[in-house]
C-alpha cells in the first residue's frame, strides 16, 4: 500500500510508502534536525546531526536516507541520539571559522546589532536603523552621546587604522529619527491583561518598561524624583547630554501606553508591599544614588560635597556655592563630569585628584583630553590623607604622594603610599567622586549581597522574593555603565514576561563561532581614517553648559558608516548549524586540533565562498548538479584536505553561474554569499 504509519517521538503521523523518515516527518511539521538534506536532491548523509533510534535497530539511522516502514517507531530525542548530535556539531563547530556576529556587538553589554544599523546608516535608512538599534536600546540618541562604547574597542577596523564612531553614528540616527514627521514607532502586542510596576525611571528601568509594553503588559514607572531619567538626567552634565534630547526619548516611551509616576519615594509615599499587592510583577531598579566616603580626617567638613549630589543640584538649576579652588576626588567618568561641571560652574582652578596614573584611570581618555583642555589640573598618584580646615570650612586638602606597586584583583597595579611624602593643596571646596552606592531603604524584605547591593539572579534578575526582580546599578556587583544597566534591564524584562504568561523561563548564553584575526589579515584593506566628530573650542564651551560635541553631517555620517567591515556572518539569522548549536548547547572548545584551510573562493562570479564556513555538506555541489544540471562545483582533494572548487569551461557557464544562486540559496551556513 502507498500509505504508512509511523510513530514519531510517540506521536502517530501518516506518510508514504518509500519516503524516507526525515521527508515523512516534514510533511508532519515535524522537524528532525538536518544540515546536507533536500527534498529536491538525492540523500547524501554527510552530516550526521539527522540521527534517530529505530525499534529494534541496535545502530542509530540517519533519517534522510532511511526509508519509513509501516508501524516503525522511532525517537529522535533520546539520550544516545542527542549525545550523537551533539558530538557532530561540536565536530563542525571546532572547525568552523567565521564570524556569527561581529566583535562589536559581542563586546555590547546589549548586543546590539551593530553591523546592521551601521549599514542601514550607510544607505541612509535612519528610521530602518532606528529599528535595529531599538531591538536592545529604547534611547538611542541619549545612550550615543555618553557611552564610552565597549564596542569601539573591539571593532576590527582599528586593525586597519582607526575603529568606527559607533555610538556618535547610533546617536546621529537617532536624531534623525526623533525629528524626523515619521519616527519609527514599535508594533506592540496584544493587551495581556498583566501589570507590571518598575520601580526606578533610569536606564534600566526604561528599558525593562519599554519591552514589557511592547509585550502587551500594562507598565507603570514609579520614581522618586521630579523627572524620568534617572542619572542619565541627573548625573550626566547638560554639555553631553541635554536634558531635551532624553526627555523626548522618555516621551516617547510614555506615547507607547507606559504609565509614568514622579515623585513617588518607596517607604515614604508608598511600599512594595503595596505594589506588589495592586501589580502582577515588579521591577527594582533604583540606581546607586550614594557616594562611598573619601575615609580620611576633614572629610565632614563643609565644602565637601559628593560628586552625585554635586551632578544632581546643577542639573535641577540649583548651583552650589564652590569657590575659586575646587579638588575633585576620582578617576572616572563621574569624576570627569564634576571637574568639567566645576570649570562651568565659575571655580578658577580645578584639580582631580587620583591615586594612580593616567594610565589606569577608568574614564575615557577623551573625557580626560577635553578636561585638560578646559583648564583641569590633574594630581596623579596622589591621595587625599587629610582634609584641613577653619571655623569647619574646608580650607586644604593634605595628599599622600603615591606610587604603583604590585596588580591588585581588578588587575591594575596598587596605589602604594610613599612613606612621609606629601603635598598641600589650598582648596574651597572638594567633590568626592570615587564610588558609588545604592541606598535600600523601603526595600529592607530584598535579599542583599555582601557588598550591600540586591542580590539578583544572573540569568533572570529574580531576587529573593516571588514576582520581583532587579536590575542595573543597584544589584550585584553594583554601578556600572548605562548600557549595562540596559543590558540587564532587557533580561530582567525577558524573566518578568514570562513569568507573566505563566511559562519556565530558560535563558541561555547563546554560542557564536569567533574568527582571531590580526593586522596582517587585512594589510590589503585600504586606509580611511576615521571621521573626527566636531566639537567646540575650549574656551567656547567651558563657558557654557552647550552640548560639546557638534554632530555629523549626512555625509560624514553616512561616509564613517560605510567604513564597517561588515564582520558578521550575512547568513546569520538563517543559519542552521548555529541554531541547532545554540539548541544542544553545544561546547564550542571541545575539540582541539588542525583547522582546515580557511580562504575566500571568488571564482564563482556572482557568489563568494568562505571555505572557514564551509561543513562538506555538499548541498551545493549537488543542487548545481541533479537541479541546475550544470555540475560547475566539485570535490577536490581527499580528506582533510577536501574543498570545494568552481569548475567554469566557457563563457555559457559564467553567465549561468551568474543568474542562478541556487547554490547559496541552498547553502545551511553561509559560506556561500551573493555578491551580484
Amino acid at each position: 500500500m502507498d500509505e504508512i504509519k509511523i510513530i514519531l517521538d510517540g506521536k502517530e503521523i501518516i506518510g508514504k510508502n518509500g519516503e524516507t523518515i526525515l521527508n515523512i516527518a516534514a510533511e508532519n511539521g515535524i522537524e528532525i534536525p538536518n544540515l546536507c538534506n533536500s527534498k529536491k536532491l538525492r540523500p547524501f548523509g554527510a552530516c550526521g546531526v539527522c540521527l534517530a533510534e529505530v525499534e529494534g535497530n541496535p545502530k542509530l539511522v540517519r533519517t534522510c536516507s532511511a526509508l519509513a516502514k509501516d508501524g516503525m517507531v522511532i525517537r529522535t530525542d533520546t539520550n544516545r541520539v542527542i549525545r550523537a548530535r551533539k558530538t557532530a556539531l561540536e565536530l563542525m563547530m571546532s572547525d568552523h571559522e567565521g564570524d556569527c556576529v561581529g566583535p562589536c556587538s559581542l563586546n555590547c553589554p546589549a548586543h546590539t546589532n551593530v553591523q546592521g544599523y551601521l549599514k542601514e546608516i550607510a544607505g541612509g535608512n535612519y528610521s530602518k536603523a532606528v529599528e535595529i538599534i531599538k531591538e536592545k536600546i529604547p534611547i538611542p540618541a541619549s545612550i550615543g552621546r555618553i557611552c564610552p562604547h565597549p564596542c569601539e574597542a573591539k571593532c576590527r577596523r582599528k586593525l586597519v587604522e582607526e575603529p568606527l564612531s559607533i555610538a556618535y553614528l547610533k546617536a546621529f540616527a537617532a536624531d534623525n529619527d526623533l525629528a524626523s514627521n515619521e519616527p519609527f514607532v514599535p508594533k506592540i502586542n496584544s493587551k495581556s491583561g498583566k501589570k507590571a510596576a518598575i520601580i526606578g525611571g533610569g536606564p534600566a528601568g526604561l528599558a525593562a518598561a519599554y519591552r514589557l509594553c511592547l509585550s502587551g503588559h500594562d507598565v507603570t514607572v514609579f520614581d522618586a524624583m521630579p523627572e524620568m531619567g534617572g542619572m542619565l538626567r541627573y548625573g550626566i552634565p547638560e554639555y553631553r547630554l541635554p536634558k531635551a534630547v532624553i526627555a523626548k526619548e522618555i516621551k516617547n516611551i510614555e506615547k507607547l501606553g507606559v504609565t509614568m509616576k514622579n515623585g513617588v519615594k518607596i517607604g515614604k509615599d508608598i511600599t512594595l508591599d503595596d505594589i506588589r499587592k495592586e501589580f502582577d510583577a515588579v521591577l527594582i531598579a533604583i540606581g546607586a544614588w550614594s557616594d562611598w566616603n573619601i575615609g580620611c580626617p576633614g572629610e565632614k567638613l563643609s565644602g565637601v560635597m559628593s560628586g552625585i549630589e554635586f551632578l544632581r543640584n546643577v542639573n535641577m538649576g540649583i548651583i552650589p556655592e564652590i569657590g575659586e579652588k575646587v579638588a575633585v576626588i576620582g578617576g572616572g567618568n563621574t569624576a570627569m563630569d564634576a571637574c568639567r561641571t566645576a570649570v562651568r560652574c565659575g571655580a578658577k582652578e580645578v584639580y582631580v585628584v587620583y591615586r594612580r596614573t593616567r594610565a589606569e584611570a577608568p574614564a575615557e581618555d577623551t573625557e580626560i583630553e577635553e578636561a585638560i583642555e578646559e583648564g583641569v589640573i590633574f594630581k596623579f598618584l596622589t591621595n587625599p590623607a587629610e582634609i584641613i580646615g577653619e571655623e569647619g570650612k574646608v580650607t586644604a586638602v593634605k595628599l599622600q604622594v603615591m606610587e604603583l606597586g604590585e596588580p591588585d584583583a581588578s588587575g591594575r597595579r596598587k596605589p602604594v603610599p610613599v612613606e612621609g611624602k606629601y603635598e598641600m593643596l589650598k582648596v574651597d571646596s572638594i567633590i568626592s567622586a570615587i564610588g558609588q552606592k545604592c541606598d535600600i531603604s523601603g526595600f529592607e524584605d530584598i535579599e542583599l549581597t555582601p557588598k550591600g547591593t540586591v542580590f539578583a539572579e544572573r540569568n533572570s534578575g529574580a531576587t529573593n522574593i516571588e514576582g520581583v526582580f532587579a536590575a542595573g546599578d543597584a544589584t550585584n556587583k553594583g554601578a556600572s555603565i548605562a548600557i549595562e544597566a540596559i543590558a540587564e534591564g532587557n533580561l530582567a524584562a525577558k524573566a518578568m514576561d514570562a513569568y507573566l504568561n505563566g511559562v519556565p523561563f530558560d535563558f541561555r548564553e547563546k554560542v557564536y563561532s569567533e574568527r582571531v584575526l590580526t593586522e596582517k589579515d587585512f594589510s590589503e584593506k585600504e586606509r580611511i581614517p576615521r571621521i573626527k566628530m566636531s566639537k567646540k573650542s575650549p574656551e567656547a564651551r567651558k563657558n557654557s553648559f552647550d552640548e560639546v560635541i557638534n554632530g555629523f553631517d549626512e555625509q560624514d555620517a553616512r561616509n564613517e558608516a560605510k567604513r564597517c567591515l561588515e564582520c558578521g556572518c550575512h547568513d546569520y539569522p538563517e543559519c542552521k548549524l548555529i541554531r541547532y548549536a545554540n539548541k544542544n548547547r553545544v561546547d564550542m572548545r571541545k575539540f582541539k586540533g588542525i583547522k582546515h584551510n580557511s580562504f575566500t573562493e571568488k571564482e564563482l562570479v556572482s557568489i563568494e565562498r568562505d571555505q572557514g564556513k564551509c561543513i562538506l555538506c555538499g548541498l551545493c555541489v549537488r543542487v548545481c548538479d541533479e537541479d541546475v544540471g550544470k555540475g560547475l562545483l566539485g570535490f577536490r582533494g581527499r580528506g582533510f584536505k577536501t574543498a570545494i572548487k568552481p569548475e567554469f569551461e566557457n563563457r555559457a557557464d559564467i553567465e549561468q553561474c551568474i543568474g542562478c544562486h541556487k547554490c547559496a540559496d541552498i547553502c545551511p551556513t553561509g559560506a556561500l554569499k551573493i555578491i551580484k
